[in-house]
């Protein structure tokens, strides 16, 4: 090989740069601070809008914003914590972005059934999950109240009972089926003037709270609202006569302020209307804690055997139903666990799951 076909050592000459545009940056990992974001807190949402209250020393208002892009696919939900920018001052047609959620305290979640891996959060920060089911007109629906009730507890949220037109009904008969469970129960009737008895020990329960009403349409939970809320308008619906389901009304979920006294001493809290919901799946909940969940029932599994489905020929729960350990709905609260049991490993009807 001859001198000149001696293959040359490459230098800086075969290098090759790629042109800078001017005013191009080079690409960062880093991602801005926002330590300027005002904080607010999501009262509702629609169609990628988020509506959120800010308050910076007494200066009060309303801003709609957006998610920022850098949130990615982070989702927001009423009740969250939020850091805003922009133009976050409230005026008419302005926008913020919404760049930061701050970690939250509780997140009630649930699914579309019980085999749906997609999580769909309700709503962020409650501290009290009110379930609101009517003595009659709609019928109770004793195992959707018992998912309600197992979403709470799992996420660590303090469930209250709440029956509403106990006008049409005995309420007793309906409260015996949780009895033996340490849950807060409140019952509500409509009087012959319109107005609602109950409304006040409603209103002191949830003084100071962060409540989430949740339960099926035409139950009253608008009603119940706009009655401690007076300025919230909540649009209300009956009970469809030819299948006894409530019809939806509340397309959206909304935080509303509850209002303090008169001598602002007494009010104060917060509460969520939902929309009804039809069905409560628990496909992010573990099995083996709804058992936590029917509090009357989970001392008797002490004496199951080892990896007990409590679905089973040995489970020790029937003997412990049937000594009356469990209390008079004992075995109704039984078939109610392994209902909800069979439901949520996708052995149930359809039936089951609602």
């Amino acid at each position: 090989m001859s001198p000149g076909e001696q293959r040359r050592r490459p230098d800086e000459r075969d290098i090759r740069v790629r042109p800078n545009p001017k005013g191009s940056r080079p690409r960062t990992k880093d991602r801005p601070g926002h330590l300027d974001a005002v904080a607010g807190r999501v009262l509702t949402i629609d169609r990628g809008r988020y509506t959120a209250l800010v308050d910076e020393g007494g200066d009060e208002r309303v801003v709609v914003a957006m998610k920022a892009r850098e949130l990615g696919r982070a989702s927001i939900a009423v009740g969250d914590r939020v850091g805003l920018v922009g133009d976050a001052s409230g005026a008419p047609d302005t926008l913020a972005r919404v760049v930061r959620v701050e970690t939250r305290a509780t997140v009630l979640r649930r699914t579309a059934d019980d085999t749906d891996p997609v999580e769909r959060v309700l709503v962020a920060n409650a501290d009290q999950l009110v379930v609101v089911t009517a003595v009659a007109d709609p019928e109770p629906r004793q195992r959707l109240v018992d998912r309600c009730l197992a979403a709470a507890w799992d996420a660590g949220i303090q469930p209250v009972l709440c029956l509403t037109k106990a006008d049409l009904g005995d309420p007793a008969r309906a409260l015996a089926a949780w009895a033996s469970l340490d849950v807060p129960a409140l019952v509500v009737r409509r009087r012959p003037d319109g107005s609602l008895d109950g409304l006040d020990a409603v209103r002191e329960r949830l003084t100071g709270h962060e409540s989430v009403l949740v339960g099926p349409s035409g139950v009253g939970k608008s009603t119940l609202v706009n009655a401690l809320v007076p300025t919230a308008l909540r649009a209300t619906g009956g009970v469809n006569a030819n299948t006894g389901r409530g019809r939806h009304t509340s397309s959206s979920a909304i935080a509303l302020r509850l209002p303090t006294g008169d001598d602002g001493s007494a009010g104060g809290g917060w509460v969520v209307d939902t929309p009804g919901v039809r069905s409560f799946g628990l496909a992010h909940v573990d099995p083996n804690r709804l058992v936590g969940a029917f509090g009357d029932l989970e001392p008797g599994t002490a004496a199951c055997p080892r990896g007990c489905s409590h679905d089973e020929a040995d489970c020790a729960l029937d003997a412990w139903v049937a000594s009356g350990a469990a209390g008079p709905a004992g075995a109704a609260r039984l078939e109610s666990l392994r209902r909800l049991l069979r439901s949520r490993a996708g052995e149930g009807d359809e039936a089951d799951r609602s």
